[in-house]
């Protein structure tokens, strides 16, 4: 079986010295991105009153960061403790599959989040009819569907590619595979400005259309809907402008991969796999009023558990 070694820091002798604090911090941060993230979709799931359009699309974010987390950390854990970082070809275009997958994934879920937003905000007396449960249902499959499929197609093609170099620069599966090919291939590319333009450009430009005819007809309309826009909308703009800062950075590590030094790199890298699931869940948890009330209350009462025993 064909595997690609990875290159994990710049000095192999320093990673193999501090292994062990690498891990406990890799761990630690992971263990906060699954607790965070799984504490605001419990509230969400076991209160009736946030069983409502908006909240179930915050849940499907914070379950998509951890879905993405996942398919990182796990294996960059068991790395950090090997002495050679390796992965099978086939495992690799799988991370890569679910990396993007995931990815992709997070700006239809905003793009539904947008639209939902619109409908409440634009158009309250219809909002009940438009946003039904059958509505709710058929946006969050295919924000997880479409990337999958439109990602499959990318990762078949790569893998089938034959294999010149075996050393891949990066902690993870990302676009770098391609560098392992003996020969660039066109149609990958072209099929990756296709991708990018349906999973991301397209509804980036969705998201950004919504949000400023949200703006304007708030801002024609009284002081209780603007309110009602900039409590509501807020958030999902944080996240957004995050995410795409997040996404700005993976093209940046590809494209300057060979004129930046290697722990440069990794830094980047990490803050890609890192900032951005410790991230959605503080914006959701402090910014929603019904989620941060929840949330109170939850570590008020275990608060309370603890003094009482």
């Amino acid at each position: 079986m064909t595997r690609c070694h990875q290159s994990l820091n710049a000095e192999k002798a320093q990673l193999e010295k501090y292994r062990y604090v690498y891990f406990v911090i890799i761990f630690t941060i992971y263990a906060l991105v699954i607790f965070s993230n799984s504490t605001i979709v419990y509230l969400i799931v076991i209160h009736q009153s946030l069983h409502e359009p908006m909240y179930i699309f915050i849940a499907a974010l914070l379950i998509n960061s951890i879905f993405c987390s996942t398919t990182i950390y796990p294996k960059l854990l068991f790395d950090v403790l090997s002495e050679k970082q390796i992965i099978s070809h086939t495992m690799c275009h799988f991370q890569y599959f679910l990396f993007y997958t995931s990815g992709a994934s997070e700006f239809l879920l905003l793009a539904a989040m947008a639209y939902d937003r619109y409908v409440s905000i634009c158009k309250p007396l219809q909002y009940p009819v438009i946003m039904k449960k059958t509505t709710i249902s058929v946006f969050l499959v295919l924000a997880w569907l479409v990337p999958a499929c439109q990602v499959a197609g990318t990762t078949s093609l790569s893998a089938t590619r034959r294999m010149c170099n075996f050393t891949l620069r990066g902690i993870f599966c990302n676009n770098s595979i391609y560098k392992l090919h003996c020969v660039s291939s066109r149609v990958l590319s072209i099929y990756g400005v296709i991708l990018l333009l349906n999973i991301v450009f397209f509804p980036m430009l969705y998201i950004v259309f919504t949000y400023s005819k949200i703006l304007v007809i708030s801002y024609q309309r009284c002081r209780e809907v603007r309110k009602k826009a900039a409590q509501t909308c807020l958030p999902h703009l944080l996240v957004l402008f995050n995410y795409s800062f997040f996404c700005t950075c993976e093209v940046i590590i590809l494209r300057l991969e060979s004129d930046i030094s290697q722990t440069v790199r990794l830094i980047m890298t990490l803050q890609v796999v890192l900032y951005h699931p410790l991230f959605n869940p503080i914006i959701y948890g402090l910014k929603m009023k019904e989620i941060s009330k929840h949330l109170k209350r939850l570590f008020s009462t275990q608060e309370f558990l603890v003094a009482k025993e």
